[in-house]
């Protein structure tokens, strides 16, 4: 892509970029929200055409009208947001549009089938191709795009924060997909905001900011530091906002939860001021014991004391958030999109919904515009007004929507999973500050990350859980991405 520009309106989205993919490579493209890395690569895609500008593919000028002229070309594109209709089978989405006609003129369903299923077999991938895909993971739905791209004989794969919800076994084997077709002399542009998957996967990067290209490097010319000092202009350790060291009472207690039959017991104490972070290697029960805590994951035994009182788990799957809300506890899930946010409704009736439901019936909660108003401006929301659909926000904003909800709520304890999924650097740093600001009003928070680096950088102490029990305590200031290995791989 040599000078394209894109523009909306008065709005320059891309501005005079030049950017290059090699055969064989694995690119990684940074940059914040906002940055200009979505309209460029939609570009590519052929969702939107350049203002200004060309795109060559080895060396010949293309031009594309729509999405279907760029993977003829030979550029596939798996979104974040997938495109498969999952009321079709797998087959019938990788023929759509283009399918193979028999001898009376009806769709010939056996070539599809066996045409799939030997794009699924490049991938390693046993599926049958008559699965509908609406009863796949999200995991095997990335792969059936990627095998999409293989059957059309595709060169260059746009990879949008494809493992954004993913669990680790599900990152392996995407892992060795890109390496299969890095292998094969594919060029992989790979978007995502996780430095550990940047510098283990990719091997260039180009950053932009404010439309602009800012740099291109090789990978291994660059640390995590200095790349996040090219995307934002400050290092690291000035995303996390100082500890205070200060803590009050003990808001919540956790006592002898048990998770699973023979499970070694679980207790600890949550502290006003703190910010707490479950670590140690993914899939160890940090989850379940979140949940537990709130009714959304079974537990044998065990009780929460909240104030003074005690709730036996397991609780009620249905009252359960409803209850630890009264008592001040609010619960942040991973997933914003499925399980936190009202994509249709506007930002207001998401940021007041939690004070709606404690509100009896027919009392609407007319006079808390103000309050939106207010956590929007302390958040640093960017959206035109409070009317705006949430799910028309960038991810960062609308994670900011779902933490200014129990702001909005006054909640004493906050428990939190993965605070910055699919979120920019500065988006990042943003919310770092509200959550320290939080603790220093008093608040307790317990928090999951996928990110070590998160947890080190943001949280107070550190409990490292191996086989659903705590094997170690550590202070956050003390811990080191090691220590926490060892402790998690040597209890």
């Amino acid at each position: 892509m040599t000078g394209v520009s894109k523009s909306f309106g008065p709005t320059i989205a891309v501005n005079d970029v030049t950017f290059a993919v090699r055969p064989g490579r694995v690119h990684a493209l940074m940059g914040e929200n906002g940055a200009g890395k979505s309209t460029l690569m939609k570009m590519l895609a052929g969702v939107h055409q350049p203002d200004r500008g060309e795109i060559a593919i080895a060396g010949r000028k293309v031009a594309f009208a729509n999405p279907r002229d760029a993977l003829a070309a030979g550029v596939s594109t798996v979104f974040q947001e997938l495109s498969l209709l999952p009321n079709l089978s797998i087959a019938e989405n990788m023929f759509l549009g283009k399918e193979p006609v028999g001898r009376f003129g009806q769709p010939d369903r056996r070539q599809m089938t066996e045409r799939t299923r030997a794009a699924l077999s490049e991938l390693s991938l046993t599926l049958d191709p008559r699965t509908l895909v609406s009863n796949l993971s999200i995991a095997e739905r990335q792969f059936v795009e990627i095998a999409h791209g293989i059957k059309a004989d595709a060169q260059v794969f746009i990879l949008d924060e494809p493992t954004a919800a993913l669990n680790a076994a599900d990152v392996d084997i995407l892992n060795r997909q890109i390496a299969n077709l890095k292998a094969a002399g594919k060029a992989i542009i790979y978007i995502s905001h996780r430095m550990d998957e940047i510098f283990n996967i990719c091997d260039d990067v180009t950053v932009m900011k404010d439309g602009r290209h800012v740099a291109t490097r090789p990978l291994d010319e660059l640390t995590p530091e200095g790349l996040i000092s090219l995307m934002v202009g400050r290092e690291l350790s000035d995303l996390f906002p100082p500890r205070t060291g200060e803590t009050g009472p003990i808001l919540l207690s956790c006592r002898n939860l048990t998770l699973a039959s023979g499970s070694e017991p679980i207790s600890f104490d949550l502290q006003a001021g703190e910010i707490v972070g479950l670590a140690g290697l993914e899939g160890q029960g940090q989850g379940e014991m979140a949940r537990a805590m709130v009714g959304q994951c079974f537990a044998v035994a065990g009780e929460v004391v909240v104030g003074g009182q005690a709730i036996k788990v397991p609780m009620d799957q249905q009252a359960g958030i409803r209850l630890m809300q009264r008592l001040r506890v609010g619960f942040v899930p991973e997933d914003r999109k499925e399980e936190g946010l009202l994509l249709g409704a506007s930002i207001h009736e998401n940021v007041v919904i939690t004070r709606q439901a404690a509100r009896a019936a027919f009392r609407p909660a007319t006079r808390f515009r103000e309050l939106t108003r207010q956590i929007m401006n302390d958040l640093n929301v960017k959206a035109q007004s409070p009317d705006m659909a949430v799910g028309a926000l960038s991810g960062g904003n609308q994670q900011k929507v779902l933490l200014g909800r129990y702001l909005a709520s006054d909640m004493d304890v906050l428990i939190v999973e993965e605070p910055t999924r699919g979120v920019d650097i500065g988006a990042k740093a943003e919310i770092y500050r509200l959550l320290r600001a939080l603790a220093g009003q008093g608040k307790a928070i317990l928090l999951l990350s996928r990110e070590t680096v998160e947890l080190i950088g943001l949280c107070d102490r550190l409990l490292v859980v191996h086989d659903r029990k705590i094997v170690r305590e550590m202070r956050g200031a003390d811990a080191t991405e090691h220590a926490i290995l060892d402790a998690a791989l040597n209890s």
